[in-house]
């Protein structure tokens, strides 16, 4: 028995996010569909991040145990042939059988919002970014992201349907880049709550059209709570760009 590491990137456009579920087709169905008929063996993947319906990733991370004698890196081409062209095995690998991929002592999760900011939609960005027609202030958003920086309690940024205990999380940064009609907001952190990137992401760009001054982000924290303050961004804009784990990996 090993147990093999994939690093996953995909078009989220056409699933009903990462986690098997009865009501559509999810990515780790069909990861776990294309192993199976692969190897034989009934397998079910364990991912990093769950992400939601809609949502893109560059850099998500799964394992799953298997007897196959296949060698660990031969997996990413091998799945590759099977799965459909909007999920990309990048890379394979092995780690030892105790190696979790959500439990880990030090995880470094960078997600990426996309805006399209300019007077008529482009059609070409329509699946990876989020059109906003009205004028948004890039530097009121940068001064509001800075008080999401640091430790806090994410609270009243995250679903009212999160159903942990703990919403206390690190954002180790978040930095705002404007590129012509493009707009990025990239965050770093040691974890996320449900909804928290697409929330953090809506608030800000009600920052940006004005409708919040950049403080409003610190009382919305502040209140820790979740309430209709916190607009959630719609899922296309968002990209899980990379996972980071530390030297203690295998």
């Amino acid at each position: 028995m090993k147990r093999v590491r994939l690093f996953v990137a995909y078009d989220g456009t056409n699933y009903c996010g990462w986690q098997v579920q009865p009501n559509g087709i999810t990515i780790e169905e069909k990861l776990n569909k294309s192993l199976k008929d692969l190897t034989g063996e009934e397998i079910h993947v364990i991912g990093a991040s769950r992400t939601d319906s809609g949502v893109h990733a560059l850099g998500n991370v799964a394992v799953f145990d298997t007897n196959s004698s296949i060698p660990p890196e031969r997996f990413a081409y091998a799945l590759n042939q099977r799965l459909p062209e909007d999920i990309v095995v990048v890379r394979s690998d092995e780690v030892s059988l105790q190696w979790h991929p959500r439990h880990q002592n030090e995880i470094m999760k960078i997600y990426e919002y996309h805006i399209y900011n300019a007077q008529v939609p482009n059609p070409l960005k329509s699946r990876y970014s989020v059109f906003v027609s009205f004028p948004l202030n890039v530097d009121q958003m940068r001064k509001g992201a800075d008080f999401i920086k640091g430790e806090h309690d994410f609270a009243s940024f995250c679903n009212i349907r999160t159903n942990t205990l703990d919403t206390v999380r690190t954002v180790y940064d978040i930095n705002i880049t404007k590129k012509g009609p493009d707009i990025t907001i990239r965050v770093t952190g040691n974890g996320f709550l449900y909804n928290m990137v697409r929330i953090i992401a809506g608030t800000l760009i009600r920052v940006g059209r004005g409708f919040y001054e950049p403080e409003k982000i610190k009382d919305i924290l502040d209140a820790r709570k979740h309430t209709s303050e916190g607009v959630t961004a719609p899922p296309n804009g968002l990209v899980l760009k990379e996972i980071v784990y530390g030297k203690e990996e295998k």
